[in-house]
């Protein structure tokens, strides 16, 4: 998965040592706003020290992450953790402009179709002498 915006904060990085095996290790979490009418705010986490040098995000900063979502238990309450594995810098979508059409429409494969009346069409009216005399 992937989101675009700008980068709105930079959080304090974090720290420790693992108790299961004894390594350090280093994450750190920022929030990505994606433009929009509405926009749309991700806290996303960068886990490992060579990684957040590698992507060396700053604030104000316009990117794309691309990211996996993981969920994970701890004392009966469920949480998300939304970790970045990528960042590509000079990607940003454009805002759309109130009112404006957010995509272009796509040619459809099928051929138009007449729009269907409301209405049967109107009985044609037998003539004297014909065939189909019939009352109805």
């Amino acid at each position: 998965m992937e989101l675009t915006g700008r980068i709105i904060a930079v959080m304090a990085a974090q720290s420790g040592t693992s108790q299961r095996t004894g390594n350090t290790w280093m994450s750190q979490d920022y929030v990505i706003e994606v433009p929009g009418q509405y926009p749309r705010r991700c806290v996303f986490r960068i886990f490992g020290e060579d990684r957040i040098k590698q992507f060396n995000i700053q604030m104000n900063e316009d990117l794309t992450i691309q990211f996996d979502i993981d969920a994970h238990e701890y004392q009966g309450r469920w949480f998300n953790d939304i970790r970045a594995y990528n960042v590509i810098r000079g990607q940003v979508a454009p805002q759309p402009v109130a009112g404006a059409p957010v995509a272009a429409p796509v040619a459809s494969p099928f051929p138009p179709q007449p729009e269907a009346s409301p209405f049967p069409p109107a009985p044609e009216t037998a003539t004297e002498g014909s065939a189909d005399d019939l009352p109805f």
